[in-house]
């Protein structure tokens, strides 16, 4: 059985014949539908939009709190990278303002001012002089130099353009990892001279090493398209390519950010920040299973706290919406049962009426049949040379015969349709079935129906009322006859059982009943005949037997036959007792 069988509401699960009709089952369906979507929407809509709404504040937040930090972190990494530049750069202007280019030229004069630099700042590796041709005049440092001609290289025109250059990282003649910083100035003469200056890498390498906290933290240096100037822990060494663009410099110099997964398929966490007056911008990436490690836990913890909060809204939101719309239903089948009742009734009081008033006009011919031929049986016998006497008289008594048994039917038929209360009394109850079986005799004769009367020896009598037991006989044995076809069968079984009760059983070999309409058998109304039939008979037999204090059950196979079983108590509450055993 599925989970949501639980919640299926009688009204679900009835056919329409049960109920009535599918356009009242439709009803009852789309209000339990509308009740169970309009509360469930009232109840958890709120609770999506505040779940919506936490979800993004916290998320919000938590990122704020990482991305502080970062920022902090990368815009100090800049700064310095920034400071470290400029203070050199600074250094370089004030070496060409204090000295001439004379001085400057002269070959032992450049190797002490480097010394000097290395002493007070680091990070040099040479010095030299260059002039407006390109040709380095004078070189302080471990290589052999002088004489090298710059003058088609990019950063040699750069500088004379712009007077200030610093150059990405390269290997260049030295074929190790290092990047310049190239000042103008003007000489004696008008002509520009150049101050060269290369700076070691291992300050940035240094730099960038430090901001390398933990296991899921990479920061490097790169350039604007992507050259790696510093080693990256997770994307290559200097002077490699860095797999993702960089986005380019922001007007105020902001930290830049971005959520994203690298080629390895892993999600991270980017920060850019540019170093101001430099091709340099750092970055910092850190891997989200160790930045958001917390947040991933707690957002599965609300998850499912939403999933089963959602879960358990549903379920009494079902509950309650079944309840409601079955006690619903339920009231209204009450409801409708009764006006069936009310309507049965109404029904069966004006079939009383029309038979009160079919025997009424019936008894009133009988009644002057009845007078003529007595007054012509006595005309008969006052006229002592009459004709044919005994002939007459006995078509006379005839007729005055066939009188009595109309009256005889028109009382009984009154005696069915008029109601009266219970009057008890002591009967036989084979003299009563046959003398039911005394209206059926002509038709059973007619269509060669065998009738079968098996009563025990032992057969007690027991105290009911007449009127309604014939009522009950003929309504079930009429039953019979329309089931069966002609040349059928139809036993009769009396029998005592034990508690003081008898049984009469009515069994028949017709077409017998299909399983769906056995249960509904009962019901007022409710027919297998069509238009041949009033949906009455079974339905006044069952409240008869009931009132008697019997019961009646009923056992058919369709393509059988049909089993009536009456059990009636022995005694019951007489209100007026007689004895009475007639011949049938």
């Amino acid at each position: 059985m599925s989970f949501l069988s639980h919640f299926m509401p009688e009204f679900w699960t009835r056919t329409s014949g049960e109920t009535g009709g599918p356009r009242m089952l439709f009803n009852y369906r789309r209000m339990w539908k509308q009740t169970v979507i309009v509360t469930a929407s009232v109840c958890l809509l709120p609770l999506w939009i505040m779940a919506a709404i936490n979800y993004y504040q916290y998320h919000h937040a938590l990122k704020a709190e990482l991305i502080d930090p970062v920022e902090r972190l990368v815009s100090s990494s800049s700064r310095s990278a920034s400071f470290f530049l400029s203070e050199r750069v600074s250094a370089l202007r004030y070496i060409l303002q204090a000295n001439t280019y004379e001085n400057l030229a002269t070959p032992n004069q450049l190797g002490p001012i480097l010394m000097n630099l290395k002493r007070a700042f680091g990070g040099f590796i040479d010095l030299g002089i260059i002039d407006s041709y390109g040709i380095q005049r004078v070189y302080a440092g471990p290589y052999q130099l002088e004489g090298k001609n710059y003058r088609e290289q990019e950063w040699f025109k750069e500088v004379i353009l712009r007077g200030v250059y610093i150059s990405d990282v390269f290997l260049g003649y030295r074929d190790y990892p290092h990047f310049v910083i190239a000042l103008t100035h003007e000489g004696p003469s008008g002509s520009l001279y150049v101050l060269r200056a290369t700076i070691d890498t291992d300050v940035f390498n240094e730099m960038t090493r430090s901001l390398n906290n933990g296991d899921t933290t990479d920061a490097f240096i790169v350039t604007a398209d992507g050259r790696l100037q510093t080693p990256s822990r997770f994307y290559g060494d200097t002077l490699g390519r860095f797999w993702h663009p960089v986005p380019p410099p922001d007007e105020r110099n902001r930290t830049v950010f971005e959520e994203l997964e690298d080629p390895g398929g892993k999600h991270i966490f980017l920060a850019y920040s540019h170093i101001p007056g430099s091709p340099f911008i750092t970055v910092l990436v850190k891997r989200t299973p160790g930045i958001l490690e917390g947040w991933f836990s707690l957002r599965r913890k609300l998850i499912g706290f939403f999933a089963v909060s959602t879960v358990g809204i549903l379920i009494v939101i079902l509950g309650v919406c079944t309840h409601l719309v079955s006690r619903i239903y339920m009231a209204d089948r009450r409801r409708e049962t009764v006006l069936h009742k009310v309507e049965y009734t109404n029904k069966l009081a004006s079939l009383g009426r029309l038979a009160a008033g079919v025997a009424h006009e019936i008894n009133n011919p009988l009644a002057i049949i009845n007078e003529k031929a007595g007054l012509l049986k006595d005309v008969m016998e006052l006229a002592p040379d009459f004709p044919n006497r005994e002939k007459a008289t006995g078509i006379a008594d005839s007729i005055l015969s066939s009188v009595e048994r109309c009256s005889r039917i028109t009382r009984r038929l009154l005696g069915f349709a008029r109601h009266m209360d219970v009057s008890y009394e002591t009967l036989y109850l084979d003299n009563l079935v046959r003398e039911v079986l005394s209206f059926m005799g002509k038709e059973s004769e007619y269509r060669n129906i065998h009738v079968n009367l098996t009563v025990a020896e032992d057969l007690p009598p027991v105290q009911s009322d007449r009127g309604q037991l014939q009522q009950v006989f003929l309504n079930i044995l009429n039953n019979a006859f329309a089931a069966v076809t002609d040349g059928g069968r139809i036993d009769i079984e009396l029998l005592p059982l034990a508690g003081d009760e008898v049984a009469i059983r009515i069994s028949d070999n017709g077409c017998g009943i299909p399983p769906e309409h056995q249960k509904l058998i009962f019901e007022p109304f409710f027919t297998t005949k069509g238009r041949g039939g009033t949906g009455l008979g079974l339905s006044i037999t069952y409240g008869i037997v009931q009132k008697l204090g019997g019961n009646i059950e009923l056992e058919s196979q369709e393509g059988v036959g049909t089993t009536f079983t009456i059990t009636l108590p022995r005694i019951g509450t007489p209100e007026k007792t007689t004895q009475s055993r007639q011949e049938a």
